[in-house]
């Protein structure tokens, strides 16, 4: 697995709180770093994708762990 730099707990937040919450997140670090995001929202599983494809980051990872969504995501950049 791929170790993240940052994990982001975003359970409990609805959307789009768990994007925005992300794309902040990943300003901070450089390109090629790993942000692990948890979330909860099921809009998430449709929202997470789509950011990444939009933005240029790359979807790592989508699963799911103890009744909530993990997404790795690596920068782009």
């Amino acid at each position: 697995m791929t170790e993240p730099a940052f994990t982001l707990d975003a359970v409990g937040l609805l959307c789009p709180l768990p994007v925005l919450k992300a794309r902040k997140h990943l300003l901070s670090l450089p390109p090629g770093a790993v942000l692990e995001l948890l979330a909860s929202d099921p809009a998430a599983v449709v929202d997470v994708p789509h950011f990444c494809a939009e933005a240029g980051h790359t979807l790592i990872e989508q699963r799911e762990v103890d009744g909530h969504q993990s997404y790795l995501i690596r920068k782009g950049g």
